[in-house]
């Protein structure tokens, strides 16, 4: 089992950078539609995850109709402010791979995508009156719902003090 985020026509490099980070640190893989705002190299993209691109698994998709087409057997959890269902009250499955995909930040995911794929829109709730979370938190938020619900494998939960021990 393995946690993938997608990146449907990501716009702003900053956030693609702060995700790539999350994924780097929790060993989830990492999924990018074309066509993006930003070229792979763009200075800004590398800022936030520089020492981490090493560490990355990514794909790029032409489309995605082409991301589609090679994951149509796979369960894909769509985000989306438009969404019926929490993304808490999901039960993601911890015996098989899950895809968490998020749209570009200015448009979200296509409508019609979200139509066709109702049973696993999700959103993470928010106040009403703004338009939405901004993209790398949103991702943060569902990753770590997933590997919550998975145990945290293969994360190390406890942290040591550099200057003291704990007792």
């Amino acid at each position: 089992m393995a946690l993938h985020i997608v990146l449907c026509e990501p716009q702003i490099p900053q956030n693609t950078g702060n995700i790539s980070r999350t994924c780097a640190v929790t060993g989830a893989k990492l999924h990018l539609i074309h066509p993006f705002g930003f070229t792979i190299t763009d200075k800004q993209l590398k800022r936030a995850g520089l020492d981490y691109w090493d560490k990355l698994d990514i794909t790029e998709y032409e489309s995605l109709a082409d991301f589609m087409r090679r994951h149509e057997n796979d369960k894909i959890y769509f985000f989306t402010t438009k969404g019926r269902n929490r993304h808490s009250d999901v039960q993601y499955d911890g015996h098989s791979d899950v895809y968490l995909m998020f749209g570009r930040e200015d448009a979200g995911l296509p409508e019609e995508l979200l139509h066709a794929h109702a049973e696993t829109c999700v959103r993470i709730p928010m106040r009403p009156t703004l338009r939405s979370l901004n993209l790398s938190n949103s991702v943060a938020i569902a990753a770590y719902e997933v590997l919550r619900q998975w145990g945290y494998p293969e994360l190390e939960s406890q942290g040591n003090l550099t200057k003291y021990e704990w007792e």
